[in-house]
């Protein structure tokens, strides 16, 4: 094996940020050189990620963070995942003409969840002021930052759409009638006048956590509310399903809804115990993988070779299968998160993995959820062939959906924050006139069919790909690591970390090993197809890995080179020593720290 990685894996003790862009990084940084904490830090990036890069996440979006606090000693989680409208019931939705909630557009929409999740860390976590952690994105949407190629390739993607459907998103995004052009440069003048008029109600408050509850009114009780119930009360905007329709999302639902907190979600492995968000979001499929996987001799094996991506590959077939029947908002009912997760339970489950791909979607049997089981399954079987492709004049919305960006930041003090803000994309729903951003998409996760864990309900939270983790090594806050990709972010983030703890590689060079994943269950954004056996692995991995997969009924789809995964990951030693990696894939993401 060689030392050569692509990047160093940065080292220091003072402090490290990594995320998928580096100017976002080198903000984060700056929080804490100028005496913020993990938490500061990871704030003010999040804000200038929505800047800089708008085609994965926005202001109107959701965030979930797995995190370690120092002065709590212990591990939590954010949940910044907004629920469905009180509009928004099966019945209104089937009304309307839909089989599957479209990818984009005002029907799509959930309550915006990231705001108030920022705010929430801020007040109980960091120690800055809402003006100090704003001012970055501020400056980059007033004066204006690089744009990203892959943006500019968006926004000229849907020039048209935007000029003939969301007039409000062809002024925003194409300034004068003209796109940007890749490194140009951009700016939102109207977003950076949002951010200042909610810095000005902060500061009318006297007390850091008192700004920050009025920075938190204002966005849910106040103009930023008002201007989105003004205008989802007449827009009625073409969608993804070829069809106009309005929103169902209101000033009360933004009003009556904030950001929590709560208890991770942990499987111990080995000597690690990995945290994740509960099964409100896809987290617990690694932690299945990975009870699956507790059961095989994977440190023998070749962690580029067969045998690895064959195991590793058809263990998350189960996990993911699983995850289709059971999970959901548990405030909505029971998930068998400590059945699934059981010994008993697994040492079967283990067994189904064979020698030869499986081309099935086989869920376990968790007794009393029988039933549960075969509704989902004949749900799917039904949907099977069914909204698999857009209407032609939509075709361009396939090819150009959003995505997401990840952050890992951990302070001298030892705290550690894991993060993977998403939704509003540009690409998403039209610009809400006078605030400069677009609403999420996040309620194409649910199904328009009654009783499933993911049916569609007011107050409900989508079951959301979104998943940060962060792994204790021998019960110390040790390793914050994430990932963009949908449904591919626990596929990604789950060899990195069985590399990085059965082969002993340093955080680089686990992130810079070909990734895999597989395409096989049924695909969390609309429309919602699957293509049983099929996995897409990096061609570096080598001409007879990919033929040995193929001789083992693997469907095998060779990407290019450095294409796949988006990976970042950050770590605290015992000794202190901090250590942090970013992706070179897409050439956007960096590690900094000193």
């Amino acid at each position: 094996m060689t030392d050569f990685t692509t990047r160093p894996e940065i080292l220091g003790n003072f402090g490290v940020v990594t995320s998928t862009h580096w100017i976002a990084s080198a903000v984060g940084m700056a929080i804490l050189e100028k005496g913020g904490n993990a938490f500061d830090a990871a704030v003010a990036t999040g804000f200038v990620l929505q800047i800089v890069e708008p085609h994965l996440c926005g202001p109107g979006g959701d965030m979930p963070a797995v995190f370690y606090s120092k002065n709590k000693d212990k591990v939590e989680v954010i949940c910044a995942q907004g629920a469905a409208p009180a509009g928004a019931t099966i019945d209104h939705y089937t009304a309307e003409g839909l089989k599957l909630i479209p990818g984009d557009g005002l029907l799509s929409t959930v309550i915006p969840g990231a705001f108030d999740g920022w705010m929430l860390m801020l007040r109980d976590y960091g120690t800055m002021s809402v003006r100090e952690v704003l001012e970055p994105a501020i400056y980059y949407a007033e004066h204006g930052h690089p744009v990203l190629a892959r943006v500019s390739a968006t926004i000229k993607g849907l020039a048209g759409f935007f000029e003939k459907e969301w007039p409000t998103s062809y002024d925003t995004w194409l300034p004068g009638g003209v796109a940007p052009e890749a490194e140009g440069n951009f700016k939102n003048l109207v977003l950076a006048e949002t951010w200042k008029r909610i810095i000005s109600e902060s500061e009318a408050k006297t007390g850091r956590e008192n700004q920050v509850e009025a920075a938190r009114d204002a966005f849910y009780r106040g103009f930023v509310a008002e201007a989105i119930d003004t205008y989802l009360k007449t827009a009625e905007v073409m969608d993804a399903s070829g069809l106009k329709h309005k929103g169902v999302l209101t000033a009360d639902d933004m009003a009556n809804w904030s950001a929590t907190v709560e208890v991770p979600q942990t499987y111990d492995y080995h000597d690690w115990t990995v945290a994740k968000t509960p099964a409100w979001g896809q987290g617990p499929v690694l932690l299945q993988s990975l009870a699956l996987l507790k059961g095989f001799d994977l440190a023998s094996m070749d962690p580029a070779g067969p045998d690895f991506v064959h195991t590793v590959v058809e263990a998350m077939k189960l996990a993911f299968a699983d995850r289709e029947v059971y999970y959901g908002d548990p405030e909505f009912g029971q998930i068998p998160t400590e059945y699934l997760l059981s010994d008993g339970y697994n040492d079967e489950r283990r067994k189904l993995i064979g020698p030869q791909a499986s081309m099935e979607l086989r869920p376990g049997i968790v007794p009393g959820y029988e039933r549960q089981v075969d509704a989902t399954m004949a749900m799917l079987a039904e949907m099977s062939g069914k909204g698999t492709v857009y209407e032609p004049t939509m075709s361009h919305l396939t090819e150009k959906r959003g995505d997401t960006v990840h952050i890992d930041v951990i302070d001298r003090w030892g705290n550690m924050v894991s993060t993977t803000p998403s939704g509003g994309w540009l690409q998403s729903s039209p610009i809400v006139p006078g605030l400069g951003f677009a609403l999420n998409s996040r309620a194409q996760m649910f199904w328009l069919k009654e009783g499933l864990p993911t049916s569609l309900a007011p107050g409900k939270r989508p079951r959301t790909t979104l998943t940060p983790s962060l792994a204790l090594h021998q019960g110390r806050p040790t390793l914050a690591f994430g990932t963009p990709g949908g449904d591919q972010q626990d596929q990604w983030q789950l060899p990195f970390f069985l590399r990085y703890v059965h082969h002993k590689q340093n955080l680089q060079a686990a992130i810079d090993m070909p990734l895999f994943h597989t395409s096989h269950f049924p695909g969390s954004f609309y429309p919602r197809t699957s293509s049983p056996g099929e996995i897409m692995v990096e061609s570096n991995i080598g001409a007879d890995v990919l033929e040995d997969l193929r001789r083992r009924g693997h469907k095998v789809t060779v990407a290019d080179p450095w294409s796949v995964g988006r990976l970042t990951a950050a770590r605290r030693d015992a000794d202190g020593l901090l250590r942090a990696a970013a992706t070179p894939r897409l050439m956007q993401a960096y590690a900094v720290g000193r």
